[in-house]
């Protein structure tokens, strides 16, 4: 209890070992303090001591808990970062790499779409060269049927 006294006595908290660890020690502390009280002026001095300890007492305990709790808090949010940084960097690489598909997709799509209006042209000039083809092929017939010439071809010519 001497401790205690010398808790009061000092004013304000300032060693850790003379400050109540618990509810037990408060009650104990406060339960002195008005017993040895004498007159209701005293009391209340005393009582005004022992409630500003205590305040003071949750306060620095309070702000060390959220200390503690924001540092914990920081450490796990920093472990997300690294984890979200991470998943980004290969989102990042994904879309590069699909990026590059799509565009060897449009190149091939473009080089198709140049093969087929090559293919279009080849078949029209394969049915234009078809109808000359006939065409030819029909004059010959033609010429040879108006011909006076016998047909006795040397051999050695045909």
């Amino acid at each position: 209890m001497d401790k205690f006294f010398r808790f009061l006595s000092a004013g304000p908290v300032t060693d850790s070992e003379t400050i109540p660890k618990n509810g037990e020690e408060w009650v104990e502390l406060f339960v002195t303090e008005m017993t040895g009280a004498t007159s209701i002026d005293d009391a209340r001095l005393r009582a005004m001591r022992v409630l500003e300890s205590l305040e003071k007492s949750i306060t620095e305990r309070a702000t060390g808990d959220a200390a503690e709790a924001l540092q914990k808090e920081n450490i796990t949010f920093k472990g997300q970062l690294e984890l979200l940084l991470k998943e980004n960097a290969i989102l990042k690489r994904a879309v590069a790499i699909q990026h590059e598909r799509q565009k060897e997709y449009d190149e091939r799509t473009a080089e198709v779409q140049q093969l087929k209006q090559l293919l279009s042209q080849y078949q029209e000039q394969s049915r234009a060269l078809e109808v000359n083809n006939y065409a030819l092929t029909m004059h010959l017939r033609q010429a040879q049927g108006n011909n006076s010439i016998p047909r006795r071809f040397h051999p050695d010519i045909f």
